[in-house]
């Protein structure tokens, strides 16, 4: 995981990409910003990822950003994670599991 990828987490549901990428201009050169959505309603899920060309910059942000208010919400500001391994998930109810089902 790249040092200059940062969680950017507690985002109003109201926020859009281009308002974060705007906001987070501030502090350097945004290569990339993805907000994530719910798969089933298209709203936004309260968190993003944001990317920036150097580790310097990101960190600048964190700096910036971490705990300030942005369109009535403060921020959670941190460099981003790799993402955790998790066991698999049970199967629910009477649904058998993922690989004993037949295609549909």
């Amino acid at each position: 995981m790249s040092d200059c990828r940062l969680f950017v987490g507690n985002i109003s549901y109201r926020t859009l990409e281009p308002d974060l990428q705007d906001y987070f201009t501030q502090a350097g050169v945004v290569t990339s910003c993805n907000l994530m959505l719910d798969k089933f309603t298209g709203k936004s899920r309260g968190f993003a990822f944001i990317e920036y060309g150097t580790t310097e910059e990101a960190n600048k942000a964190v700096e910036l950003f971490h705990g300030k208010d942005f369109q009535g919400r403060e921020l959670t500001v941190n460099i981003a994670r790799p993402r955790e391994d998790r066991p698999p998930r049970e199967p629910r109810g009477d649904r058998p599991p993922r690989e004993a089902r037949s295609e549909y």
